[in-house]
This record gives C-alpha cells, sequence and structure tokens, in this order.
C-alpha cells in the first residue's frame, strides 16, 4: 500500500510562487515515479508533470519553464515549484506515487491565485 500526502498550498496573488510537498510511504522512496496533477474548478483533472526514479522529469509543454518538479529521496519526499502564478493555476493538485503495480493517491492541496 502507498500513502501519499501533499502539502503547501495556499492563498496567493499573481506572480507569487509555492512549493508543494508530496509524501509518500510504503515502499522505498527512492524507487517510486512521482506525478503532478491538478483539477481546476469545473474542469477535468490534467497532468502537470512528473519525475522518475532515475530523477528524468517530464512536463506539460503548457507548463514548462514555470514549474519545477524535483525530489528529495533522504525526506521521502518529492516537490513541486510554481513560479510566476496565474490566476488560471488554481486547483487542487494532486501527487501520485506509483511503483510497478502499486499506487497510491494523496488528497490534494488546494492553491488559489488571486488576481
Amino acid at each position: 500500500q502507498v500513502q501519499v500526502v501533499e502539502s503547501g498550498g495556499g492563498l496567493v496573488q499573481t506572480g507569487d510562487s509555492l512549493r508543494l510537498s508530496c509524501v509518500a510511504s510504503g515502499r522505498i522512496f527512492s524507487s517510486y515515479e512521482i506525478d503532478w496533477y491538478r483539477q481546476a474548478p469545473g474542469k477535468e483533472r490534467e497532468w502537470v508533470g512528473g519525475i522518475t526514479s532515475g530523477n528524468r522529469r517530464n512536463y506539460a509543454e503548457s507548463l514548462q519553464g514555470r514549474f519545477t518538479i524535483s525530489r528529495d529521496n533522504r525526506k521521502n519526499t518529492a516537490y513541486l515549484q510554481l513560479n510566476d502564478l496565474k490566476p488560471d493555476d488554481t486547483g487542487v493538485y494532486y501527487c501520485r506515487a506509483r511503483f510497478r503495480s502499486y499506487e497510491g493517491w494523496g488528497q490534494g492541496t488546494q492553491v488559489t491565485v488571486s488576481s
């Protein structure tokens, strides 16, 4: 079983930054593939980006340049750095941790960007 907990969301203004955290447990953290998703009000959940167990990063094309994913295996934590936030970035941000057929989702953390 994979347990995932996100944190770090909040209410910010346009142009601000936030760093979201994702703690995953249940297996050796370094073996997890980590993906971030977000869901805006009234919209479907969309993939933001991910980082592999080998530290390779991929991002949704529309978000590349403003968002950065990283991980610290010593702390069992992955991060999503959000820069130059815009009102359209408002939504619930979710983390998914996967290892082979095992996966877990967190409950999400709310990010609200005011104009």
